[in-house]
């Protein structure tokens, strides 16, 4: 699959490797990419070849976007096991996030009570009050950080303007564990990223946030650089081995 754009606010719903039944939300340009990190990885391909469009979504339209499809799935009685945010970027860096977390709550609340919030995000934004508290109202808060390694973070995730690994912990440390840490896992960058002394400092990471689970992950689609290969499901396991046997929750996908 070539790395493609989300080109709907709402989408799907498709079936996550991580969240089950998943209809997804995009709060970033639909015919654009918006996003502080330009992910050697990322499905929807490298930011500077999707600049054409600038235009975020309002918090109305996301509201009648989402309050249209939900009604819609409810009334056929169809299953959804999550919202999820994501799409063509930084979902946390619209301006309005917070808000529209408010109203998605309030819609799932009416819809789909049953029905997790989830947001996949950088963690570049959790620094700031008003997205962190936004994001711990979500069922799933899943934050990022590949590596400890400030020179890999450079390399593979690729952060537009200032970035410190140190900023991120402490954001992450204000969720006192009642989030999801979300790591990627390839080969073929440059960075052996299951190096045994960077996965000693990422596991040290770990042990200082805490969080309530670990996803662990490889690529799924074609990749804006060429190259990049897959760590397979048994050399994750071996890698999480460690903090299995120290209680953490980790869940694995191939």
């Amino acid at each position: 699959m070539s790395t493609a754009l989300f080109e709907n606010i709402v989408f799907g719903p498709v079936s996550s490797r991580r969240l089950g039944v998943s209809l997804g939300v995009n709060l970033l340009p639909r015919h654009g990419k918006l996003c502080n990190f330009d992910c050697i990885y990322c499905e929807c391909g490298w930011n500077e070849e999707h600049r054409d469009d600038k235009v975020l979504p309002t918090v109305e339209q996301v509201a009648a976007a989402l309050e249209a499809r939900l009604a819609e799935f409810s009334s056929e009685g169809k299953r959804i096991d999550t919202i999820t945010f994501s799409g063509n970027g930084e979902p946390t860096i619209h301006p309005d996030f917070p808000e529209i977390i408010r109203r998605t709550l309030e819609l799932r609340d009416r819809f789909f009570p049953q029905a997790k919030v989830s947001v996949l995000s950088n963690a570049t934004m959790i620094w700031k009050k008003d997205v962190r508290d936004a994001l711990m109202k979500v069922d799933n808060p899943i934050l990022k950080l590949d590596s400890a390694d400030i020179e890999v973070v450079r390399a593979v995730n690729r952060p537009r303007g200032e970035y410190s690994i140190e900023t991120v912990l402490e954001g992450m440390e204000a969720f006192k564990g009642d989030f999801i840490l979300q790591s990627i896992l390839f080969k073929g960058s440059g960075y052996d990223m299951s190096d045994t002394g960077r996965l000693e400092r990422w596991y040290e990471i770990v042990r200082r946030v805490r969080p309530r689970e670990i996803m662990l992950y490889t690529i799924d689609r074609d990749t804006p650089q060429k190259g990049l290969s897959k760590v397979t499901v048994s050399e994750m396991e071996k890698i999480a081995e460690p903090l299995v046997k120290e209680g953490f929750r980790v869940q694995i996908r191939g």
